[in-house]
């Protein structure tokens, strides 16, 4: 048997290669640690993983250290109260719809919402009820949430308390949330937004003035906001805050699921990273933020010249998200994705003919200059080579003909997804990245859905829900 690599022979391996990250976790290494102090930490890291001793504070009834960070990320973000997430965004997001929701009672959704909200239905009891997302027609993604839908929903389903809202989502695409926003207050439901992947738009939008309209939830009258500081910011994998933006919020409750979420034993030397983080965007978020900022003016305005790549510009759009075709030149994602890890570069994203390239807060100057240069070199190479290829073009927008819901089975049985249209699904099927599930739990397969999963596994793509055999759960007949 062939062996295997450990973990940490892979991530030394990858370190030792000066790798450009276009990918989480935004601090894209220990270099931006360094530029401001903070070599001691990492130096000393092992030696400061220890557990609730005295004078290390608790993070669920914090009086000292813990909830000095607490009340940076308030001054940060101008919450009522910010709280700590060391599970990630997705103990931030159950924990806010479980405060707001009651068992059986209805939760008005983006049907692209990540799957920790249709893990926050089954476990709650909830009733889902959909808002579908636009669809761009040129690049085949997923787009923003229109108020109007969200109006028709809430005004089709009375007594609604709560409405959840990606922005942006895995794209970089914006909802309007201050019209969102809005219209929930006016039908009496709380707007939750999972703003994991735009922990930086509030500083953004504050640079900016009134040269753009805000992107931020913070900004836009959003009653709770989760943002993932790791994935655009400066700290660690698994870390993330919530922002509660409402004083009518019950904080109680929400304390009591954040309890329930997340582990009894929190890790110290992540909330020594929120903690840094903290310090590096009070003390220097301006500076880091306007760097950025230009960094990705000059990405596109070199990015213009390059004959054969599109770039997604949506009207609002999260640009730190750089999505880039090549489906001109003859490349598809996976293709594209193959060429640049050979050239030293890592992006976060590849499904179809989009490559999503995700910066941070710690990318600079060389790293941009790095893709644009590849992205010449690449295009320049393809388009003398060009030539049919029926590989250049691979779906990426999820099947919407979704048949409504069923009951969830109780009784469940394994399936080939080959011989599954008709049967009710009874676990849902998630591509991974991004984690938006195709289908859930009492939804219908339909051969569509079977042929884009089917597709997705055919070009290598993860797809969480179906085993190596492919095969799937379904209601038992």
């Amino acid at each position: 048997m062939k062996k295997r690599e450990s973990v940490g022979e892979f991530l030394l391996r990858h370190a030792a290669v000066s790798p450009v990250s276009f990918h989480m976790p935004g601090h894209k290494g220990s270099a931006l640690y360094r530029r401001f102090g903070y070599e001691k930490y990492l130096d000393n890291i092992m030696d400061c993983d220890i557990t609730e001793i005295p004078g290390a504070d608790n993070l669920f009834q914090q009086e000292d250290v813990i909830l000095a960070v607490m009340e940076k990320y308030d001054k940060l973000y101008d919450s009522k109260k910010s709280y700590l997430l060391i599970n990630g965004s997705s103990a931030g997001i159950i924990a806010s719809i479980l405060s707001l929701v009651d068992r059986g009672e209805k939760l008005v959704m983006a049907r692209n919402c990540h799957k920790s909200v249709f893990n926050a239905v089954s476990l709650g009891g909830l009733e889902p009820v959909y808002i579908y997302p636009e669809l761009s027609e040129d690049f085949d993604i997923q787009g923003e949430i229109y108020p109007g839908d969200v109006e028709r929903v809430l005004d089709e389903n009375p007594g609604t308390g709560a409405v959840i809202i990606p922005s942006p989502n895995y794209y970089g695409i914006c909802s309007d949330i201050s019209k969102i926003a809005e219209i929930c207050h006016k039908k009496g439901a709380y707007l939750i937004v999972d703003q994991a992947h735009g922990a930086h738009l509030k500083f953004m939008d504050e640079l900016n003035g009134d040269a753009c309209p805000p992107l931020s939830a913070e900004l836009s009258g959003a009653d709770i906001v989760i943002n993932s500081t790791h994935k655009t910011l400066a700290s660690f994998t698994q870390t993330a805050v919530l922002n509660v933006m409402n004083g009518d919020i019950e904080l109680k409750v929400l304390e009591d699921k954040l309890q329930v979420l997340e582990s009894s034993s929190p890790s110290y030397p992540l909330l020594a990273s929120l903690d840094i983080n903290a310090d590096i965007m009070l003390r220097h978020g301006r500076e880091l933020i306007k760097e950025w900022q230009e960094n990705i003016d000059f990405f596109y305005r070199g990015a213009e010249n390059i004959e054969g790549l599109r770039l997604v510009r949506a009207g609002r759009l999260d640009r730190t998200k750089i999505n880039i075709d090549m489906s001109l030149c003859g490349l598809n994602g996976n293709k594209l994705e193959e060429l640049m890890i050979r050239n030293g570069i890592f992006a976060e994203l590849v499904t179809g003919n989009i490559l999503m390239c995700m910066t941070g807060i710690g990318n600079v100057r060389s790293d941009f200059n790095r893709l644009l240069d590849f992205l010449r070199e690449t295009a320049d190479q393809a388009l003398s080579e060009m030539k049919t290829d029926a590989e250049c073009s691979l779906r990426i927008n999820p099947p919407s003909a979704i048949l409504g819901r069923k009951a969830v089975p109780t009784r469940k049985e394994p399936v080939d997804i080959k011989d599954s249209e008709g049967r009710v699904c009874a676990g849902s099927l998630i591509p991974y990245p991004p984690g938006i599930p195709v289908i859930c739990p009492g939804e219908v397969m339909t051969r569509e859905i079977i042929d884009y999963v089917t597709e997705l596994r055919k070009a290598g793509e993860k797809v969480i829900g179906i085993d190596e055999n492919n095969m799937i759960s379904v209601g038992a007949e």
